[in-house]
């Protein structure tokens, strides 16, 4: 068997930025993207053309090697962005609040590092949830939320409130040892 050669080699895999979550970013690019070829072919005149493109198709094209300006590398990240929107798995996921773009780029970027490299994120809002968050995938449902792991309590909790309505939690908490009296509260951790 032969060795490869530089040109028998596979080409890198696309890449992208984790600032680049969900279908609607994508499509958000494509259209970016045909925005700045119609701006390209406008100015083509004789000026040296001006690059009109936002910081995330500018980190897109630089994270994989291509020029902006060149026509062939603008076709080639239009479809590897097309393939990415029609064929990339995608989850939801719903918190109670608005996440920060930081904590998205974060779950994306442990997502593509541990599921798919192309996996798409649908952020939902669902205030019910009050705290954790509920993941969907085509498939399957995680509910990671606080009301899901207190129902998952309800027979302990429920052990509780039956031992303190009788009395035996009082008795419970009575026999736990006590903090020496000479110790103020705030350093009863420390050795």
């Amino acid at each position: 068997m032969e060795p490869r050669t530089q040109d028998q080699t596979k080409p890198a895999a696309f890449v992208l930025p984790a600032q680049l979550s969900g279908k609607t970013s994508v499509n958000h690019l494509l259209r970016e993207l045909e925005e700045l070829e119609d701006a390209l072919i406008e100015d083509s005149g004789n000026q040296p053309p001006q690059l009109k493109a936002t910081g995330l198709l500018s980190q897109t094209a630089e994270a994989n090697g291509y020029n902006l300006l060149e026509k062939v590398h603008r076709q080639h990240i239009a479809e590897q962005l097309t393939k990415i929107r029609d064929h990339a798995p995608v989850v939801h996921i719903s918190f109670a609040a608005e996440p920060s773009p930081k904590v998205t780029e974060t779950v994306v970027a442990w997502l593509r590092s541990n599921i798919h490299r192309y996996i798409l994120l649908q952020v939902g809002l669902q205030p019910a949830i009050a705290a954790g968050c509920v993941l969907r995938t085509p498939n399957k449902i995680f509910d990671m939320s606080l009301g899901a792991s207190l129902q998952k309590q309800t027979p302990y909790l429920s052990q509780l409130l039956k031992a303190a309505a009788s009395g035996q939690l009082a008795s419970k908490v009575a026999s736990t040892p006590s903090l020496p009296a000479n110790r103020p509260v705030e350093q009863a951790g420390k050795p």
